[in-house]
C-alpha cells in the first residue's frame, strides 16, 4: 500500500486572485502606463542624443581651429586669433577658471553649511523663515546686477583688504598687491561665492531637514549636545547632499560669463599673486571675443568651449563617483 507523504497544501491547486489583485496586475500593461513608459525613456534617450550631438559638434569645430594654431593649444601664454596662422592657447584661461572657482568653493561652501544648520537646527521659524526667503531672492538675482554691483562696490571696497592682506601676508607672493585696482581673480573668487551661496545653502537646508528625527532624539535622550547631535546624526545623513550641492554650485560658478567679465581685468599671463590683475576664464574670454573674432578665431572659441565642457563632465562625473564609493555618503543607510 503507497502511503503519501505530501503536505496537501503542497498539492493543493494555486488560489485563484482577487479581482482587485487581477486589475492591479493588469495596470501595468494600461495604455496610459504604456505611453508614460515610452515618453520617459524617450525623453532619457533624447538627452543623451542632444549631449552627443553638443560634443561632436564641439570636437568638430575645435578640431578645426586646432589644426590651424601655431601655438600648443594647451600651454601657449598667447590669444591672437586675428592673425594667419592663429596663436592661441587656454593655460591662462584653465588657470584663471579653476583658481576663481576653487576660491569661492573654499569661501562659500562652509558658510553656506553654517547657514543651512542654523535654518534647520538653530534658528526658531520666525527668524529662519525670513531667512531662507531672503537666501532664496538671492538665488533668483541675475547675473548682471551682481556684476554691476561687484563692479560699482565690492571692487572700490576691497582696497582697505588688500592692504590689510600685502602688509601682513605679502612675503607669501600670493597675497602681493601692487596698489592697482582690485580686479583680480581673488575679487572674482568672492563674488562667484556670493553668487553660489544660495544654491549650496538651499540644497544642504532641504537635505538636513531630512535627517531622521528618530536618531536625533535617541542622540538627546543619550544626553548629546545640539552639536553632537547634528556631528553624529545630520551632518553623516547629509553628507552626499551637501557635495551634490557643492557641485552645482561650482558648476555655475566654472560657467559663469557676465559677473566675470564685469570684474575682471584680464591679462593673459599667470601672476603668482591673487591680487594684481591677471588671468581669465574659459567663459569670460569668450563673451569678449566673440563678438570681433573672425570665422577662426570662432573656432579657437569654440576649441576653448569643449575644455570647459569636458572639465564640467569630469566634475560631476567625479563627484558621482566619490558618492557612489562611500556607502555611508547615502541618506538611506544613515
Amino acid at each position: 500500500m503507497d502511503i503519501s507523504t505530501k503536505n496537501p497544501k503542497e498539492t493543493a491547486a494555486p488560489e485563484p486572485l482577487p479581482a482587485a489583485q487581477k486589475r492591479a496586475a493588469r495596470g501595468a500593461t494600461r495604455p496610459g502606463d504604456r505611453i508614460f513608459l515610452g515618453m520617459s525613456r524617450g525623453s532619457g534617450i533624447l538627452l543623451l542624443v542632444i549631449m552627443a550631438a553638443i560634443a561632436a559638434f564641439l570636437a568638430y569645430r575645435a578640431s578645426v581651429a586646432i589644426s590651424k594654431d601655431e601655438g600648443n593649444f594647451f600651454t601657449t601664454f598667447e590669444w591672437n586669433t586675428n592673425v594667419n596662422p592663429p596663436v592661441f592657447g587656454i593655460a591662462v584661461l584653465a588657470f584663471g577658471t579653476v583658481v576663481s572657482s576653487v576660491i569661492a568653493m573654499v569661501i562659500a561652501v562652509p558658510i553656506a553649511v553654517g547657514i543651512a544648520l542654523f535654518i534647520t537646527h538653530y534658528a526658531p521659524r520666525k527668524l529662519g523663515g525670513p531667512i531662507a526667503y531672503v537666501i532664496d531672492l538671492l538665488a533668483a538675482v541675475p547675473s548682471i546686477v551682481y556684476g554691476l554691483w561687484g563692479a560699482l562696490f565690492l571692487v572700490p571696497n576691497l582696497t582697505g583688504f588688500y592692504s590689510w592682506l600685502n602688509d601682513y601676508f605679502g612675503w607669501t607672493h600670493i597675497f602681493e598687491w601692487q596698489l592697482g585696482a582690485a580686479r583680480s581673480l581673488l575679487t572674482v573668487g568672492i563674488l562667484l561665492a556670493i553668487m553660489i551661496l544660495p544654491i549650496v545653502t538651499n540644497v544642504s537646508r532641504e537635505v538636513f531637514r531630512q535627517a531622521p528625527q528618530m536618531h536625533q532624539e535617541a542622540a538627546l535622550a543619550l544626553g548629546a549636545t545640539r552639536w553632537e547631535v547634528i556631528r553624529m546624526s545630520v551632518l553623516p545623513f547629509g553628507r552626499s547632499g551637501v557635495i551634490s550641492a557643492s557641485m552645482l554650485g561650482l558648476g555655475r560658478a566654472l560657467g559663469e560669463t557676465m559677473a566675470v567679465a564685469t570684474v575682471l581685468s584680464p591679462t593673459f599671463e599667470i601672476n603668482a599673486s591673487l591680487l594684481d590683475p591677471g588671468g581669465g576664464t574659459f567663459a569670460q574670454n569668450i563673451a569678449s571675443k566673440f563678438g570681433e573674432a573672425t570665422e577662426q578665431g570662432r573656432d579657437a572659441l569654440i576649441a576653448s568651449g569643449l575644455v570647459l565642457f569636458v572639465i564640467t563632465l569630469l566634475v560631476n562625473g567625479a563627484a558621482r563617483a566619490i558618492i557612489a564609493r562611500r556607502k555611508e555618503y547615502s541618506g538611506a543607510n544613515a
